[in-house]
C-alpha cells in the first residue's frame, strides 16, 4: 500500500520513519531491534548492527522494496559472531 506520504519531493516525515522502525523490528523475516532509524533533512539514516553483511543487506533489501521513493542511508555495522582466532598481544 502506497500513501502520499511516501511519495513526492522533499525530506521524509516522521510518519515514514515510524513505518521503517514498524518493519524493522515487527517483520519476522527482520525482527531487529537494534536498528535505529534517523530523519534526516534528506533522507533516512539507517544506525545500528548487525551478525553479517548479508544481513545488513537484506534489511536495506527490505526497506528499499517497502519504500523505493524514501532516500535511504546505511550506517549499519557488521559485529564478529565468533570467537577471534589469534590471541591479542597488548604492547
Amino acid at each position: 500500500m502506497t500513501t502520499d506520504r511516501d511519495l513526492g519531493p522533499g525530506p521524509p516525515d516522521e510518519y515514514v520513519e515510524a513505518e521503517i522502525h514498524r518493519l524493522l523490528t515487527e517483520d519476522p523475516a527482520v525482527a531487529e531491534q537494534g536498528i535505529t532509524v534517523v530523519r534526516t533533512e534528506r533522507a533516512l539514516v539507517l544506525y545500528g548492527e548487525v551478525e553479517s553483511a548479508h544481513r545488513r543487506d537484506e534489511i536495506l533489501r527490505r526497506v528499499s522494496e517497502r519504500f523505493p521513493d524514501v532516500p535511504i542511508t546505511s550506517d549499519i555495522g557488521v559485529i564478529r559472531k565468533q570467537a577471534p582466532t589469534e590471541i591479542e598481544q597488548l604492547p
